[in-house]
């Protein structure tokens, strides 16, 4: 061999030696598994293994029911005991001598225990776990305490709250500024300076009404506010009609420029004014702008 593989390859004779080694091991390991397993003889089964095999399902299949009827999976055939019972009060035992799975005896429990109520034996059909053929073999047996109310409204007892209307502030609106008209319902940051210049322009108000020719307060909100407000008999700023001049005059709302002008031109015609009476002489004055104007008017 080592002629016909030295015409192809060059070996020398401790590699030659090294392959030879290599070749044996790798056949040995190859050949042995195989050798064994086709002399190996053959183990026979126990003549009892069937047996034994059967009596280890019986028993698992014992466990697995037992642990089913414990959780209440599989209603297990147990002995009815039927007596009075009052189910809002009744424990796991008892509901198990009435004939029920630990799970089904539990479940009502934790329905009673949590606030849950039965008012009514017909509420046993509310039970899921109470089948019909249990509801109509327990419930003759049910007795309900009479303090237990058949309507669950009626054990609520309603505390009626009293409010008591805050009462609302009443404001001078000849003295109060800009805070204090701020706080009547109904007016304010905006309302309340409207108000302070309307009253600095005529000089005071004499009346509630005098609100109304505020602008933008209409009588909407007229109504809402009157009963919020007060007037002080405080002195009105007066002007004297017979020593006034144009500019005293413009600053009241009431006037229009040619009434102004009337005014003093017929006093400087027929001289001072004795008294009220005297302004009705004008043409251009009605009796509606002498009514306004008489308050703040001195002779």
């Amino acid at each position: 061999m080592r002629i016909w593989l030295n015409k192809y390859f060059s070996f020398s004779r401790s590699e030659f030696n090294g392959l030879i080694i290599l070749l044996f091991i790798l056949f040995f390991l190859k050949i042995v598994p195989y050798l064994y397993g086709h002399f190996k003889p053959v183990e026979k089964d126990s003549p009892h293994l069937l047996a034994q095999i059967q009596k280890i399902k019986l028993t698992d299949d014992r466990n697995f029911n037992s642990e089913e009827e414990r959780d209440g999976l599989v209603t297990s055939k147990r002995a009815e005991n039927l007596f009075k019972f009052d189910p809002n009060t009744l424990n796991i035992e008892g509901w198990q001598s009435l004939g029920l799975s630990f799970k089904q005896a539990k479940s009502i429990v934790n329905y009673t225990s949590k606030g849950g109520k039965f008012y009514d034996p017909k509420d046993l059909k509310k039970m899921y776990v109470i089948s019909p053929e249990r509801y109509i073999k327990l419930v003759p047996y049910v007795r309900i305490e009479k303090n237990i109310t058949s309507n669950p409204k009626e054990d609520i007892v309603y505390e009626k709250k009293v409010y008591l209307k805050k009462a609302l502030p009443v404001i001078d609106i000849n003295t109060a500024d800009s805070a204090k008209l701020d706080e009547v319902k109904g007016i304010g940051g905006a309302f309340a300076n409207r108000i302070l210049k309307y009253r600095e322009r005529l000089g005071g108000f004499h009346q509630k009404e005098q609100l109304l020719e505020v602008y933008g307060l209409d009588s909407v909100k007229y109504n809402e506010i009157k009963d919020q407000i007060s007037i002080s008999p405080v002195a009105l700023k007066l002007i004297h009609i017979n020593t006034a001049v144009y500019n005293d005059l413009k600053a009241n709302p009431y006037l229009s420029y040619k009434q102004i002008n009337a005014i003093i031109q017929y006093r400087k015609q027929h001289g001072n004014y004795t008294n009220i009476s005297d302004l009705k002489k004008i043409a251009i004055l009605n009796q509606k702008v002498i009514d306004q104007i008489t308050p703040y008017l001195s002779f």
